[in-house]
């Protein structure tokens, strides 16, 4: 398994082949400018050396699974660095989704357990879980404004400065508040309309509607669009675009 992935360097050299493969899989790297995809392939050798993929009931993690994982998670912190992640090591793929078990306690005190379908989840100063099908597929759902790997790792983005809420780490306090103060306008929004459309027959909206459930998974949602499908993501969310812009970096 990954003959050359065993040595422990500071950075792994990503073979040329395997690059190629992951650049082909997920067209909204490799249409960013020439020096983005030189700096994304120097990142995700990086990412590489200090990360640990586990498969999960069996999975194999392949080369190629876990450079096209390490490609795509660079990508929100293309200019912000790899130190954004260093408060977890292990990355566990399945191959498909995964049903997850919850439990929460109303205002009541009643304990409520349910069943969730997930594609990927974010564990607080913990692993990362992703769906290999749902990775492989990055390319295909792009027009979606859709991406597992980069949903996951901006709520671990969000998460740096204590529980999710919408808002990342920001050196002032009159930062977090311009911030939020645009993600919630926004969110509000857009929850409006996801009612609308599933409750009215409304126009469907073109994020994910999961973003509704609550304004950490807005910022997730509205993450994956800003990066997958910059050019209609600016068209139709202009004041996130610009937000995000002065956060994550210009493409």
């Amino acid at each position: 398994m990954f003959g050359w992935l065993r040595r422990r360097p500071a950075r792994r050299e990503i073979p040329d082949a395997l690059w190629q493969s992951a650049l082909a899989r997920c067209p909204f790297l490799s249409e960013r400018p020439a020096a983005d995809v030189a700096k994304l392939r120097q990142l995700a050798g990086e990412f590489l050396a200090r990360k640990e993929f586990h498969g999960a009931r069996g999975f194999v993690i392949t080369d190629e699974v876990a450079v096209a994982i390490a490609a795509q998670a660079v990508l929100p912190v293309l200019h912000l660095g790899l130190d954004w992640y260093d408060d977890f090591v292990g990355i566990v793929v399945h191959a498909d989704e995964v049903v997850a078990r919850r439990s929460s306690m109303d205002e009541t005190g009643v304990v409520h357990d349910w069943e969730e379908v997930i594609a990927g989840e974010a564990m607080d100063r913990g692993p990362v879980m992703l769906s290999w099908h749902d990775v492989s597929g990055a390319g295909e759902r792009a027009h979606e404004g859709y991406n597992v790997v980069i949903h996951e790792f901006v709520h671990k983005i969000d998460m740096r400065d204590g529980a999710p809420d919408g808002c990342p780490p920001l050196p002032t306090a009159a930062a977090r508040r311009a911030w939020l103060e645009v993600m919630q306008r926004e969110y509000e929004a857009f929850r409006e309309k996801v009612i609308v459309a599933e409750r009215f027959g409304g126009d469907e909206t073109w994020l994910d509607p999961y973003g509704a459930e609550a304004i950490d998974e807005f910022f997730a949602v509205a993450s994956e669009a800003y990066f997958v499908a910059p050019a209609r993501f600016r068209a139709e969310h202009a004041a996130l675009a610009q937000l995000f812009d002065g956060f994550f970096g210009a493409r």
